[in-house]
């Protein structure tokens, strides 16, 4: 599981759904949840989680799309497997990571040092911790 460190930065509340919104390494994320702990308040520190194949990749990405949470990254590393990739990403002090097709990433032509932007559906984010 990859943990993105991060601050709550607002609220938005229509019982029973919530829209979170964060800043992590200076982006800005939503989370929708159903169930929120007392503890999850604005400006507190918290510890998100998405599973690595719900990380999708774009490269050379321009126009409007659905998913709320896009994030660039820089590919840190690839393992290439017959039928799946694990990519490594650096997003300021964090590294994620994100689980493709390996055919996905030979018709991105990715490799080290590529720039992708990492989209992220809001359903798919979780808070695990509440740091305070």
């Amino acid at each position: 599981m990859n943990l993105l460190p991060a601050t709550i930065t607002e609220i938005l509340s229509q019982k029973p759904l919530h829209v979170v919104k964060f800043d992590f390494e200076g982006n800005s994320l939503s989370m929708m949840s159903l169930d929120l702990s007392d503890k999850v308040t604005t400006n507190k520190r918290v510890n998100l989680t998405v599973n690595p194949s719900y990380i999708a990749l774009a490269k050379s990405f321009s126009g409007v799309m659905s998913y709320t949470n896009q994030i660039e990254a820089i590919i840190i590393s690839i393992e290439q497997g017959v039928l799946l990739s694990a990519i490594k990403l650096q997003v300021g002090e964090t590294v994620l990571e994100s689980i493709i097709t390996a055919e996905s990433t030979q018709r991105m032509e990715l490799k080290r040092g590529d720039k992708v932007t990492m989209l992220i559906k809001a359903s798919e984010l979780s808070i695990v911790e509440v740091l305070g």
